[in-house]
C-alpha cells in the first residue's frame, strides 16, 4: 500500500502532464532568448527578472526553463505545484539527469486560498499573490519571514485577485508588523488587453511601489511584457511565450 501511494504521488502526475504537452528543450531555449532580447530593447541594461509560467506544464517544462538560463518559474495551482515538486525531488534523488540537480527558485503567483499554505508552504520561494490580512497571516504563521509580493488590483475586476489599490499601504503595513519581507507589488493587467488600460494598471503599480518604497514589481506576461516594462516591470511572468498553448488545466 505504501508503494503505490509513492508511485502515484510522484510519477503518475509527472508522466500524466509531459505526454500532454510534449517540452521541446531547445524550442524552450529558443523562446527564453528571445524573451530576453525583448527585454534589452525595453528596460535597457535594468535587470528584470524573467518568471517562467510553468502551470499546467510537467517537470520537463522547469527542467527546460532552468537549462535555457531561467533561474525561477511561476506556479497557480497547489495541489500541482505540489506534485510537480515531488517529481522533481524523486528525478534530482535519482541522479538520472546529467548536470547538476534542477533547482529553481518557485513563485505562487495564483490565487491561494487560506487553507492551502500549509500544503505548499515547503515548495514556494516568493508568494506574490497575497492579497489580504488572513492570507498574510497563516503565510507568516506557516513560513516565518517569508518573501512577499503584495497582489493590487489595479484594474477593479471582480475576476482578479488583489487587493483594493486604496489598501495597499495598510496591508502592506500589515505584512510588516507580521515579519514578512515584503519586497515588492503585483498585479494583473486587464483581461481584454486594452493597451491604454494596461499602461494605467502598470504605471499605477509601479507608482504605489515607489511611494511605498519597494524595489520590486511584478506585471507583464506574453501579451503585455512590452508595456509593463517601460512602466518599470522587475519581474515578468512568462508562459506561453515560451512553452506554447496549454493543454490542460490542473486543480
Amino acid at each position: 500500500m505504501v508503494s503505490f501511494i509513492v508511485v502515484s504521488f510522484i510519477v503518475v502526475p509527472f508522466i500524466v502532464v509531459s505526454a500532454v504537452n510534449h517540452i521541446d528543450p531547445q524550442l524552450v531555449a529558443d523562446a527564453v532568448e528571445s524573451i530576453r532580447q525583448r527585454i534589452r530593447e525595453h528596460a535597457g541594461d535594468r535587470h528584470v527578472e524573467l518568471i517562467a509560467v510553468t502551470k499546467g506544464f510537467g517537470v520537463d517544462a522547469v527542467q527546460a526553463a532552468v537549462a535555457a538560463g531561467c533561474r525561477s518559474i511561476g506556479e497557480n495551482y497547489a495541489q500541482e505545484l505540489r506534485d510537480k515538486m515531488a517529481a522533481l525531488h524523486a528525478i534530482n534523488a535519482a541522479g538520472t539527469v546529467s548536470g547538476d540537480p534542477v533547482v529553481p527558485q518557485v513563485h505562487f503567483i495564483g490565487q491561494l486560498q487560506r487553507n492551502k499554505v500549509r500544503a505548499i508552504a515547503d515548495c514556494v520561494d516568493v508568494w506574490q499573490s497575497l492579497d489580504r490580512d488572513a492570507l498574510a497571516d497563516e503565510i507568516a504563521r506557516r513560513c516565518p519571514g517569508a518573501m512577499v509580493f503584495v497582489q493590487v488590483n489595479t484594474t477593479d475586476e471582480t475576476s482578479k485577485g488583489g487587493c483594493a489599490p486604496v489598501e495597499t499601504a495598510r496591508l502592506v503595513a500589515h505584512c510588516g508588523a507580521l515579519g514578512l519581507e515584503v519586497v515588492g507589488l503585483m498585479t494583473v493587467g486587464p483581461t481584454n488587453g486594452d493597451a491604454t488600460a494596461t499602461r494605467d494598471a502598470f504605471r499605477q503599480l509601479r507608482l504605489r511601489a515607489d511611494d511605498l518604497g519597494l524595489a520590486f514589481c511584478s506585471m507583464g506576461m506574453s501579451g503585455d511584457l512590452e508595456v509593463a516594462l517601460e512602466q518599470g516591470a522587475t519581474h515578468i511572468r512568462i508562459g506561453s511565450a515560451l512553452f506554447g498553448e496549454r493543454t490542460q488545466r490542473r486543480p
